[in-house]
């Protein structure tokens, strides 16, 4: 009689899907706006019957996951999160909204096919998850790499958050497509979280399959490395698996899907939480669990904020204004656009996350957007600074609820610092880029000036600031310049480039510094190597065939950045941008 009643109700749910969809295909078909996530009816109910509809009992949700007791994975006893915070009571793992409780407990889903290691970050591997690098090629670290097992101590998390996405308030989001596998202290008494994005559907999943492609999980792994040897604050990635199992994506959402294979990349960070994380409590009037959140984040990652305090979070909110102004800073610095700057894109920690259509300039352009999807260009490369203005007095209003009328006030003041917080660390950077030494009142419209030439002749952003700490003054004084300095060479096209010299010597003479001080001060700044679009495109086009030396060799290169290596210079990764490859584009889907 059981096994009747709930046939019926999973035919009930199915029938009520289609409805459902149906409606909402045709309304997104007469809209206009354009979605992150692609997915068919039959994915949906796909998804069901995986999860929920066959389960006699919810607590074995678990896909027949294996358990791995081993000395590598050293998980904590102590979960901090789930033992801190209230959790989802519903067990089973379908699309639904929930209120009071920050994560829900979730199973990650096997793959069916063969899975394969791509690559891994021996740093991340050794030095924060104290895995033994000999272990990598074992089935056991790619089963939980990839989501075939578990970890003893690990109890799998999906966090619920939500956000402002392109201006608007989204509501509940969450983890669609990425679960916590739990924390671990680490030799230094390091606390990290480790994360698996591409590891199944979670309640959040809203129309997604949960799962990722190859081909944005390559791009996500190798930038978040790229970011860390960069010097800039970001998440980490520890492994890349990949798989046979094919998934459909709409890559520009023309109505042409085609299938990709699936992928999971393991990500460490410190932390997890995000704006949107503090957003979606304040939104839905959950005042005491919002405290409790920002008490937990105050008390495990801002050390130096004195809890008894009775303004803790007026200094919390100053250090997370100040540590973001000084984030945007840095990504100004190398030319890094996000791509999709939503409030749950912001971390609390400000630490760089959830790299989608992310790029890096190729020709200075301050209009660059990285995202197909963006045709507003809300995000482009140049209101990444305002953007986060915007981000973060959604975080202020988030925090009324624990402020006094007074705290309130002093709020806003420590926001309106943000404007000169984030042009002091901007100019403090660009003068290394440009080998000043200490400041003067026309430094700023040196600056401009270069960068307006840049934008004019369409210069390389990187290679051009990198050429010129390359060379003497003595070079730089005659105008001329060979075809192995190309950036230079066409900078050198703008009329302004003569007097823009002169200021520039005349500057650095002030200073005082020596021709090898400047050379070496801006070489430690400017990046020879970054992950351009054609590059990681490269790469991923031969592992789509299971040949993962491209991204290994990308990896390698993008370990030093700021050092000319013979191989990278060989292929080409210092060279302007192929023809084939300017036209090369990204999107949300992944």
């Amino acid at each position: 009689m059981a096994t009747v009643a709930h046939a019926t109700k999973v035919c009930i749910i199915f029938y009520f899907m289609y409805i459902y969809i149906a409606i909402t295909e045709h309304t997104d078909k007469m809209s206009n706006r354009i979605s992150c996530w692609y997915y068919k009816p039959t994915n949906y109910i796909l998804f069901y019957l995986q999860n929920v509809a066959f389960c006699s009992d919810a607590e074995n949700v678990a896909y027949n996951l294996k358990s791995i007791n081993r000395p590598m994975w050293n998980f904590s006893a102590h979960q901090s999160l789930y033992s801190t915070f209230p959790i989802d009571p519903v067990k089973e793992n379908y699309v639904r909204k929930v209120k009071n409780i920050l994560f829900s407990v979730v199973k990650p889903m096997p793959f069916r096919t063969k899975v394969s290691l791509v690559s891994a970050s021996l740093d991340v591997v050794l030095n924060i998850l104290n895995i033994d690098p000999s272990q990598l090629e074992t089935k056991e670290f790619i089963d939980v790499v990839g989501g075939m097992a578990l970890p003893k101590a690990s109890i799998p998390l999906a966090h619920r958050y939500g956000g402002h996405q392109f201006g608007y308030w989204a509501d509940q989001l969450g983890d669609g497509r990425a679960m916590l596998l739990g924390e671990i202290v680490n030799s230094n008494g390091e606390r990290w979280e480790l994360h698996l994005k591409g590891s199944g559907p979670t309640p959040y999943s809203r129309r997604g399959d949960g799962r990722s492609v190859l081909r944005s999980s390559i791009r996500e792994f190798l930038c978040s490395e790229a970011m860390h040897y960069l010097g800039i604050p970001t998440t980490r990635a520890a492994a890349l698996v990949v798989s046979n199992d094919k998934v459909l994506r709409d890559v520009f959402y023309d109505g042409h899907p085609k299938e990709e294979r699936a992928a999971v990349v393991l990500r460490v960070a410190s932390s997890w939480f995000r704006i949107g994380s503090l957003e979606i409590l304040a939104f839905s009037k959950e005042y005491n669990l919002l405290k409790q959140l920002t008490d937990f984040v105050i008390q495990q990652h801002f050390p130096n904020i004195n809890f008894s305090d009775t303004n803790k979070y007026i200094v919390f909110f100053s250090e997370v204004v100040s540590n973001t102004a000084s984030l945007i800073a840095q990504w100004q610095s190398v030319g890094f656009a996000h791509g999709v700057l939503n409030t749950d894109n912001f971390s609390l920690l400000s630490i760089t996350i959830d790299y989608g259509p992310f790029g890096f300039m190729d020709v200075y352009d301050p209009e660059f957007v990285p995202n197909t999807s963006d045709d507003e260009k809300r995000y482009s490369f140049e209101k990444q600074p305002d953007v986060g203005l915007y981000s973060l007095n959604k975080l202020r209003i988030a925090l009324l609820p624990l402020l006094t009328k007074e705290q309130q006030t002093k709020a806003k003041y420590v926001l309106q610092g943000y404007v000169n917080l984030y042009k002091k660390k901007f100019m403090e950077i660009y003068r290394k880029k440009l080998g000043l030494v200490g400041q003067d009142d026309d430094d700023e419209e040196l600056i401009a000036l270069f960068l307006k030439m840049m934008q004019d002749t369409a210069s390389d952003f990187s290679i051009t600031f990198r050429q010129l700490g390359e060379i003497c003054f003595k070079t730089l004084r005659n105008l001329v310049f060979n075809n192995h300095l190309w950036a230079l060479k066409t900078l050198t096209t703008h009329e302004w480039f003569p007097r823009w010299v002169k200021l520039y010597s005349k500057r650095v003479e002030m200073s005082g510094i020596t021709e090898d001080e400047r050379q070496t001060l801006m070489n430690s700044v400017n990046p020879v190597y970054i992950l351009r679009n054609w590059i990681a495109q490269n790469a991923t086009s031969i592992a789509e065939y299971d040949d993962f030396s491209g991204v290994q060799k990308v990896l390698k290169v993008l370990q030093n950045p700021y050092t000319r290596q013979p191989e990278a210079d060989e292929s080409g990764f210092a060279d302007p941008v192929p023809t084939w490859a300017k036209d090369l584009k990204v999107s949300c889907s992944s």
